[in-house]
């Protein structure tokens, strides 16, 4: 059994790293707040900016006018833009996008992409794949803040390779903020547009089962609804790209919260523990040293 020493160190140690977790899950409660009202924002205008693009979309029966429509049946090449943290300490949150990222690159390989590009952001994801041949584009130190700017370049590589045919899909995968405790993993597919999802509403409808309504419109367009679609689209594209940046800086934070959270739960019942053990060592080294006093009280009666 260790000494009281050794117990009493390791209880000094523990409590030094159950300050230190609840100092950072109190930095990361007070930034989710602000990383959730700009997720928040940022959600509505691409709401907004998808409800207008359906609109549009369903007053053109073109589906092929813009390449960014096509829907090709098989392609060689494929781009994967993962969405990571810069920071770790974040529970699963980063391991979480690695596997997914591993097992996307694996379902392209199996369907015939004999090249899949990749785009990260965040320092973790973009260690991971240190050594993976096609990345094309790293994005590090900006996980928690995105900029307009970093989405801009990557959503203008996606658009210029798409349109070239360069890429056949093109896929987003990062952490979606459910609310302040909760993260989903999201695996979303930015291009090509779906006709069938580009054709219909996400509201209104009485309940989440129920089939989304078409949208219709009574505009007039110049020169034509097919003009206007191809220009909405490049916008919508970097719409998904930021919301995609922002909603991850806020999952990350909530995610880095709750795994700060157990840690310091963690922490205080290794403590408790500890210092039970301390507390039953040191009634048995004072037993021990009461035992050995009467012991040697007797001994001296006895001459």
């Amino acid at each position: 059994m260790a000494n009281l020493r050794e117990i009493k160190k390791r209880i000094g140690s523990v409590s030094t790293t159950e300050q230190i977790t609840r100092t950072m899950e109190m930095v990361a409660t007070a930034k989710i707040k602000r990383a959730l009202d700009r997720e928040k924002s940022s959600e509505a205008f691409r709401d907004a900016i998808t409800d207008v693009m359906l609109t549009v979309a369903t007053d053109t029966a073109s589906e092929t006018v813009s390449p960014l429509l096509a829907n090709p049946e098989t392609y060689e090449c494929a781009l994967i833009v993962a969405i990571s943290s810069d920071r770790g300490l974040a529970g699963g949150f980063n391991v979480q996008i690695d596997r997914a990222v591993d097992q996307r690159i694996d379902h392209f390989r199996r369907h015939g992409a004999k090249r899949i590009e990749l785009i990260t952001c965040g320092r973790k994801v973009t260690e991971y794949f240190s050594k993976y041949p096609d990345v094309v584009m790293r994005v590090v130190g900006e996980s928690d803040d995105p900029s307009i700017e970093r989405a801009r370049a990557i959503s203008s590589y996606i658009e210029d390779g798409f349109s070239s045919g360069k890429f056949g899909r093109v896929d987003v995968i990062y952490h979606h903020a459910k609310n302040r405790v909760e993260q989903v993993l999201r695996e979303e597919r930015i291009l090509p547009l779906d006709p069938v999802v580009l054709k219909t509403a996400r509201g209104p409808r009485n309940n989440e089962n129920e089939a989304p309504t078409g949208l219709t419109s009574p505009f007039t367009y110049a020169p034509s609804a097919e003009y206007v679609l191809g220009k909405l689209i490049p916008t919508y594209v970097l719409t998904v790209i930021q919301q995609a940046l922002i909603d991850s800086a806020a999952a990350e934070q909530g995610a880095r919260r709750k795994a700060m959270h157990s840690a310091t739960e963690n922490a205080t019942a290794i403590i408790s523990d500890l210092k039970r053990t301390y507390n039953r060592v040191r009634q048995a080294s004072i037993t021990t040293e009461l035992n050995e006093i009467i012991g040697g009280a007797a001994a001296l009666e006895d001459f």
